[in-house]
């Protein structure tokens, strides 16, 4: 009689970064903080493999530990990279209303952007029925100075960073690019005053662009959306007369994330 092969039993082999991911939930509201014991036991792990995943975790600010009893607890930076999303989460659910009500009423590509890493980072868009469009892809980048969000972006930001955007290389992409820093410093204090951008196909032949700064609750320009079109439909008299609406989204969209004007002024004021 012919034995029956039983199938080996798979070894699941988690990765240190599978595991380092485990470690990190382990912690509760009840439990903030664990000793290597407790962790090991909790995820099933030896103690060393835990201390050495936990040494690496506060290396980089995901853990820390209490000094005075050893114990591990979440790190800041996980506290900055949640920030960071439900920034992003709130900008986007603000701005959805404004930016269908934008597209509808100019038929053109409608984006939202922010700032990431020194360049412009599409977190939400709603592409132009027309067949002929400006097309970019959902969570795609693009450089901050030669776009109409990026200069909208960066035009309020600290001084520091625009430097870092100008060490970082002033790339050309069409002739229209401001490739020299002291007209960029220019452009965005021309920027400041009149309170939109506008790209001139700066980036890309053939595209012009309206974007304007969109603030939270304390003021700070967070993101910044725009309209783009062909240059053949977004002639320099539409683009003028598209400027108004684009502005008004942008304040509209910042209202509803709590700006006013006037407290804004007070808070930066203190």
């Amino acid at each position: 009689m012919e034995r029956v092969k039983k199938p080996k039993a798979r070894r699941v082999r988690l990765s240190s970064v599978a595991n380092s991911i485990r470690l990190t939930k382990a912690f509760s509201e009840d439990e903030y903080e664990m000793g290597i014991s407790a962790l090991a036991t909790r995820l099933g792990l030896a103690k060393s493999t835990v201390h050495r995943l936990a040494t690496t975790l506060v290396e980089y600010d995901i853990l820390e530990q209490n000094r005075e009893t050893g114990k591990y607890r979440l790190g800041l930076a996980l506290f900055e990279l949640g920030t960071m999303v439900r920034r992003k989460m709130d900008t986007n659910s603000g701005a959805q209303v404004q930016i269908h009500a934008l597209a509808d009423e100019t038929g053109e590509t409608v984006q939202l952007a922010i700032l990431d890493h020194l360049s412009v980072l599409y977190i939400r868009i709603r592409e132009s029925r027309q067949a002929v469009r400006m097309s970019s892809g959902l969570g795609s980048r693009a450089p901050a100075h030669c776009t109409g969000v990026g200069k909208a972006l960066i035009a309020f930001q600290p001084p520091e960073i625009v430097q870092q955007i100008i060490d970082n290389g002033l790339k050309r992409y069409t002739q229209g690019t401001i490739t020299d820093p002291e007209k960029l410093r220019a452009e965005l204090a021309t920027i400041r005053q009149k309170g939109y951008a506008i790209d001139d196909e700066e980036i890309e032949v053939g595209l012009r662009c309206i974007a304007a700064p969109i603030r939270d609750h304390s003021g700070q320009v967070t993101a910044a959306i725009s309209v783009a079109a062909p240059v053949q439909r977004m002639t320099k008299k539409n683009l003028q007369a598209t400027i108004p609406s684009v502005v008004a989204a942008a304040e509209a969209i910042s209202r509803r994330l709590g700006y006013l004007p006037s407290l804004a002024g007070t808070l930066m004021a203190d």
